[in-house]
């Protein structure tokens, strides 16, 4: 069994034997010790109420919004084609 030095989280500063690491599509790594301080660097933010975008999220002429009711409150001239649906891709 291979035994794996101790990495320290990018986030928080957390030195821990558990620690993983993501690679975004960029070529990016980042080393987080739990999924709340990976989501806290890499998760978009929603650009109508500004949370964190933890889910599947709605992206709608490539900006990022946390549910259709956001989308819809920026991009209403696209309101009925905006929904809530993991996979849909709006046109």
């Amino acid at each position: 069994m291979e035994v794996r030095g101790v990495a320290t989280c990018e986030v928080c500063g957390n030195d821990y034997w558990l620690s993983f690491e993501v690679r975004t599509v960029s070529g990016d790594v980042h080393t987080f010790d739990s999924f709340e301080c990976a989501i806290h660097r890499l998760a978009p933010i929603c650009e109508h109420c500004g949370i964190k975008i933890s889910g599947h999220g709605v992206e709608v002429s490539g900006r990022f919004f946390c549910c259709g009711h956001c989308a819809r409150s920026v991009e209403a001239e696209r309101g009925a084609e905006i929904r809530d649906a993991v996979g849909a891709r709006p046109a």
